[in-house]
């Protein structure tokens, strides 16, 4: 189960980055609602790597995350 979570949150990586690319393109309202989706999908990883990191290895449970991110 906490795999899942930790891909779940390598994938919100993801996710994240996108949107903080998309708001330094955008210009205007759309811009908000990129660094909306940004703060969202940043808070949710956060949120999904501490969890996955009550049971598996610090190190490894971050190497994962970042490898799915890169």
């Amino acid at each position: 189960m906490h795999w899942l979570l930790l891909i779940i949150a390598g994938l919100c990586e993801v996710a994240f980055a996108t949107c903080l690319g998309k708001a330094k393109e955008s210009v205007g309202w759309p811009m908000y609602g990129w660094y909306v989706g940004f703060l969202i999908s940043l808070t949710i990883s956060m949120i999904l790597l501490v969890k996955a990191t009550q049971t598996l290895p610090i190190g490894t449970a971050y190497a994962v995350w970042t490898g799915i991110g890169a």
